[in-house]
């Protein structure tokens, strides 16, 4: 009979963290894919117009380097949240299998700790506002897409011992995917994944700063046409 080799390397585990990211880039590979259509009759064209609303869940993460600068523990922080995720997209051009889209998109979410035996209670907000462009597959009946943009956000991180926090803009860059199902002829079913990378924001008027930070925000919702 066979025998498994003495020495047999072990495949290496990913983090919690790196796990989350690779399986949320493979579900962004995977709806890039063009559908197949069922049919027999010519596929309806995506768009012309699309509205997205969606209720969100932010993975914010518990940064030690982003606590600290706001003399906080990194378990201090909520390690997540939830937000509203608003976008609208036009449909312009189609190329072969891909549908090009411009539009925008606009996301408010907040998070809150309450207080522990370490540390006082803690509300962390982060909004961002961007156009966005989009390749999409499919066709009018369902979609899926892959999609970027730069825009702006604010983050701020609240403590209870803490004066209030003036909230500023820094660079935004956001990229992610998803897909659209239609139930019916203007209404559909939507999810998405995307990451959103804030650009570093120094300390200034007495706010303090925050480092190069990326969250994880996954989104479903409905999509009207």
């Amino acid at each position: 009979m066979p025998t498994r080799p003495p020495h047999a390397a072990r495949a290496a585990v990913p983090t919690p963290s790196g796990l989350t990211a690779a399986l949320a880039l493979a579900a962004i590979l995977w709806l890039a894919l063009p559908a197949v259509g069922r049919a027999q009759e010519p596929p309806k064209k995506i768009g012309p117009f699309v509205a997205d609303v969606r209720g969100s869940f932010v993975k914010f993460g518990q940064s030690d380097g982003l606590a600290a600068e706001h003399g906080l523990n990194g378990t201090d922080l909520p390690s997540h949240g939830l937000g509203l995720d608003l976008g609208g997209h036009f449909y312009f051009f189609k190329w072969h299998a891909i549908t090009f889209g411009a539009g925008a998109e606009v996301l408010l979410s907040r998070g809150h700790q309450g207080a522990t035996t370490t540390g006082p209670a803690v509300t962390t907000t982060f909004d961002s506002y961007a156009p966005q462009i989009s390749f999409n597959f499919g066709s009018g009946d369902g979609w899926s897409y892959l999609s970027g943009g730069i825009g702006k956000g604010s983050l701020t991180i609240q403590s209870a011992t803490a004066p209030p926090e003036q909230a500023e803009s820094v660079k935004v860059i956001n990229y992610g995917g998803g897909a659209r199902w239609f139930m019916k002829k203007r209404l559909a079913f939507t999810f998405d994944v995307r990451f959103y990378d804030l650009q570093q924001q120094p300390a200034a008027n007495g706010r303090p700063g925050n480092p190069h930070v990326s969250f994880l925000v996954m989104s479903a919702g409905i999509s009207i046409k």
